[in-house]
């Protein structure tokens, strides 16, 4: 069982940046890949960026590419989001997420979720 808990969301003004962090319960995190997801209210949940387990492979959804840099600290059991050059479309409950093994080989989530931290860009 792996536990996540997120922290770093907030309100912030378009054009602003935040950095979410994701905190995780078990020394052995370096054995998951990790991701991003968000659900915006009256969407789908969707998935915004990975990371391998070793850090060295990430993927972005195309509507943050160049604007999300998702990176992990394996030491400290932590992943992180930093977000910059935000925009109000970026609203939306994020989740941090854990599943199992080198890499997301595809969209599917780990089954290890985080609680959600609320991020909200006003324009």
């Amino acid at each position: 069982q792996v536990q996540l808990v997120e922290s770093g969301g907030g309100l912030v003004q378009a054009g602003g940046s935040l950095r979410l962090d994701c905190a995780a319960s078990r020394s052995v995190f370096n054995w998951y890949a990790m991701g991003w997801f968000r659900q915006a209210p009256g969407k789908e949940r969707e998935l915004v960026a990975t990371i391998s387990r070793d850090g060295g492979t990430t993927n972005y959804r195309d509507t943050v590419k160049g604007r999300f840099i998702i990176f992990r600290d394996n030491a400290k059991n932590t992943m992180y989001l930093q977000m910059s050059s935000l925009k109000p479309e970026d609203t939306a409950v994020y989740y941090c997420n854990a599943r199992f093994g080198i890499t997301y080989s595809d969209s599917t989530p780990g089954p290890y979720w985080g609680q959600g931290t609320q991020v909200t860009v006003s324009s």
